[in-house]
């Protein structure tokens, strides 16, 4: 298997959003290099263009498709590169830094998931003329990304119990479980506050697009050429989701389609939307992994800055392999308040129901082994696990499932809106 294929393959679903190959890579240093968008205090660069350039072709390439016309594909990666160099700059204002430590934990962590050691990820990288400089610095901005959407969007949405009580009581509820399915998008965006005259062009647009897929268009390319969602350069990929991951009416739609067909496009808040299902399975697992963790959690305040914090997690971590009674330290120490009482103990837990850093870190720590300190959006952390086992599906089971669907589901329209939101805000001159 061609080593490059697979470490995209094995990247996507590590980082929000992209590929690592696919990445704004440092070029080398070109003479006639230039600004081809300002983007409030920071610039885009032909070379970060021509590099995303040649990464997107190379990935349209090998899944077989047509390229739009280059002034076309240019505009889009452009305005990929724009959004994410919005979100940049706001974790940069917000204070989120990547430490080295949190940086090689993710490379090894993308190593190990290609069954590699790190040299040997090295390598490979080298053998297909990639730079592992490059390929940290890209991790690092995409977890700098992650961040910034963990902290801007996840944590405005709720879900109430009685939202959970409905969405199970629902006929949409009870079969969520059944199926899910492997969906891409095409999205033509209207902004808010459009006239009547800006909405009907869009939907004349969605229109348009929709036929030529009833008559056989390939819908990966018209994503790449004229989708406005984030994931159009990877061919309106969504990825796998439930029925009830999706807003209305999409949720009661995909499940009458047939493999590759799609959808008439439908309004929604962020413009008119195109699906199509790609792929379908089954969903009739009834057992669930669990983990039994406990943790201690240490976070930065007004009196104790970033790096005094990560000293003091670094402590306490040395104290225990030491011999130190990990639940009294965590009693005496620990700012979680749902579980320093208890020593730490989170009991157990359904991996899902926590933040991507702390799950991370977890599923690569042994049964009675203990983390290394680790950050979150919440502080610093150590962790231990005391145990692994799968149980069945229950009650109590269902209802955390239905709250993180009904949480997807807020999240993805959430995120759509927040990028609207941030790009529309932003001083963006462009000088293609």
């Amino acid at each position: 298997m061609n080593v490059k294929t697979k470490l995209s393959d094995r990247l996507r679903p590590l980082l929000l959003g992209a590929a690592l190959l696919a990445a704004t890579a440092q070029a080398q240093v070109r003479p006639l290099d230039r600004v081809v968008a300002i983007v409030d205090n920071d610039v885009v660069m032909q070379s970060q263009l021509d590099a995303r350039l040649r990464e997107v072709q190379q990935t349209i390439d090998k899944r077989g498709g047509a390229l739009p016309p280059e002034h076309v594909l240019s505009q889009q990666v452009l305005e990929r590169l724009i959004i994410e160099n919005i979100q940049l700059q706001i974790g940069e204002r917000s204070g989120i830094r990547i430490t080295d430590e949190e940086l090689n934990q993710a490379m090894g962590t993308i190593a190990q998931r290609n069954g590699m050691s790190l040299e040997q990820f090295r390598d490979a990288l080298a053998r297909d003329g990639l730079s592992y400089a490059d390929a940290r610095d890209q991790v690092r901005r995409e977890m700098v990304i992650s961040r910034v959407r963990q902290r801007r969007v996840a944590e405005r949405i709720q879900v109430t119990d009685q939202e959970v009580q409905n969405f199970l009581a629902s006929d949409l509820g009870k079969m969520q479980l059944s199926e899910e399915f492997r969906l891409a998008n095409i999205l033509i965006p209207v902004s808010e506050g459009a006239s009547s005259n800006e909405i009907q062009a869009a939907d004349r647009q969605a229109q348009e697009l929709y036929q030529q897929l009833q008559q056989g268009a390939d819908f990966a390319q018209l994503a790449v050429a004229r989708s406005a969602s984030e994931n159009a350069l990877e061919g309106g990929e969504m990825g796998w989701r439930k029925a009830g991951q999706l807003p209305p009416p999409f949720d009661s739609m995909i499940s009458q389609l047939n493999l590759g067909e799609v959808t008439e496009p439908v309004r929604t808040p962020g413009g008119f939307i195109i699906l199509k299902l790609i792929e379908k399975r089954g969903g009739d697992t009834q057992v669930r992994d669990e983990v039994h963790v406990r943790h201690i959690l240490i976070k930065p305040s007004e009196i104790r800055s970033e790096e005094e914090t990560r000293r003091l997690v670094e402590r306490l971590y040395q104290r225990i392999v030491a011999g130190e009674d990990f639940a009294e330290l965590a009693k005496n120490f620990s700012e979680d308040p749902g579980s320093a009482l208890n020593g730490g103990d989170l009991n157990w837990i359904d991996p899902n129901a926590l933040v991507p850093e702390f799950r991370e870190v977890m599923s690569n720590t042994a049964s009675g082994e203990l983390s290394k300190p680790f950050k979150s959006p919440y502080g610093w952390h150590v962790l231990q696990v005391l145990g692994r086992r799968a149980t069945d599906n229950s009650e109590e089971f269902r209802k955390q499932q239905a709250a993180n669907l009904l949480r997807n589901r807020k999240y993805d329209e959430e995120l759509q809106a927040w990028l609207r939101q941030i790009r529309d805000e932003a001083y963006v001159e462009t000088k293609l």
